[in-house]
């Protein structure tokens, strides 16, 4: 009586019954949980998911360069669009259990990358908001200080200073303006020229900004 073939699969030329130690030991490092227990499986699962909830707020060139890379599925990457499109509570949450699922399928490399784009992302909308600080604490001294034209010539040289100048002037006669308005009751309102001013600073902020910022940065900040 012939007896029943095993079920398996071939590794490099060797058979691996499905069930064996061998196959469990395969399975777990295709999967990156060789040497995890269930907890911290679990633990890793539920990571991966809320990892995924991270990439609908990625933007959309971080995400091509994830997928032009290898480290995002075409797969994937639909399934994020999808779930944008999705306003229904339920079927958003069953779309975010798929993105879920092909997370989990993703390689610890893939993952890594993942993780260095949203941290990429979130750095520069610190850079952004710090910057705006720094725009609108400049716009503030100018208009308060006498002194502070020349000290922001002295740092920003390449200021057309005729210009900075008369705005400054403008900007404090709309300011006595407005606190007579604020006076009489009527609501304060930003003039043009308080407005330019913050265009103008910010402007030349963002050039040094630019200048400092290279692309060898960039790549420290990337590393796929």
């Amino acid at each position: 009586m012939s007896r029943k073939p095993k079920k398996g699969y071939f590794v490099r030329g060797q058979f691996v019954a499905e069930g064996s130690e061998l196959d469990l030991e395969l399975k777990a490092e295709l999967k990156g949980t060789e040497g995890l227990s269930r907890t911290d499986r679990k633990k890793d699962s539920d990571d991966r998911q809320d990892l995924g909830v991270e990439l609908l707020t990625l933007r959309s060139e971080l995400i091509a360069r994830l997928n032009s890379q290898g480290h995002m599925t075409d797969q994937l990457r639909e399934a994020l669009a999808e779930a944008r499109r999705i306003t229904n509570f339920e079927g958003k949450r069953r779309q975010m259990q798929y993105v879920g699922k092909l997370m989990r399928k993703l390689s610890e490399a893939s993952i890594e990358a993942v993780k260095d784009a949203l941290n990429e992302q979130r750095m520069g909308s610190t850079r952004d908001t710090l910057a705006l600080h720094l725009a609108e604490s400049w716009r503030d001294r100018l208009l308060a200080d006498d002194s502070a034209v020349q000290a922001w010539m002295d740092e920003y040289p390449n200021t057309d200073s005729q210009q900075l100048r008369a705005l400054v002037r403008q900007a404090r006669k709309d300011d006595a303006t407005t606190k007579a308005d604020i006076a009489k009751g009527l609501l304060p309102r930003q003039s043009r020229s308080y407005r330019e001013i913050f265009q103008l600073v910010k402007e030349h902020l963002n050039q040094i900004e630019d200048v400092q910022h290279t692309p060898e940065e960039d790549n420290e900040v990337y590393k796929p």
